[in-house]
């Protein structure tokens, strides 16, 4: 860790939020004393604020003891849409383009997406304007269909499904896209109708 780069962070944070010195100490419980030593580079925060600090100044933890944030320097676009679930408590995330996501202290990995095979094939009705899609999954507590979504060139609609229920939804008739959908035993598989 570099005292002084940690420094300058922490004080384009703070000015960024609006605080002075003296606002910080407060919200973290230290001196405004020891706010200076940091920004000054003559110190860094003890382990035990590392926590409250970035919290305060919304930052992640990493980034501050690198003392720089970097830029996100990938396009934002649909076509590089990328889905995460968190293995231990399942919730879904989506991000466009870069970043670093982490869910119950674990850094996430992006889901990497295969052809549907025989046993995750969807069906599609068209009922009105939508379509109805069901799967003959199996939808028990070890293992079925997390969620399922349809990705067009400019929104995403995603559905998080549940065990013990048979996977039955619709989504509005698009005339390009695909759905995608995570099984909690085999992966992200991708469906295109």
């Amino acid at each position: 860790m570099d005292n002084e780069k940690t420094g300058r962070l922490i004080r384009e944070l703070r000015t960024e939020k609006g605080l002075t010195q003296a606002q910080l100490a407060q919200l973290i419980h230290v001196s405004d004393k020891a706010v200076s030593k940091w920004e000054r580079g003559l110190g860094c925060p003890d382990v035990s604020l590392l926590g409250t600090l970035s919290e305060v100044l919304e930052v992640n933890i990493d980034k501050l003891l690198q003392g720089e944030l970097g830029e996100n320097s990938e396009a934002v676009t649909m076509n590089k849409i990328k889905f995460y679930v968190c293995e231990k408590c399942g919730s879904v995330f989506t991000s466009l383009g870069g970043g670093e996501l982490s869910c119950c202290g674990k850094k996430l990995t992006p889901l990497t997406m295969k052809d549907a095979d025989e046993g995750h094939a969807l069906k599609l009705e068209e009922v009105e304007d939508e379509w109805f899609v069901t799967c003959p999954h199996e939808m028990t507590k070890g293992h079925y269909i997390s969620f399922i979504a349809f990705v067009s060139y400019d929104r995403v609609t995603l559905v998080k499904t549940y065990p013990e229920q048979d996977l039955a939804v619709r989504f509005p008739q698009s005339r390009a896209g695909y759905f995608c959908y995570y099984c909690t035993n085999d992966g992200f598989y991708k469906f295109k109708p």
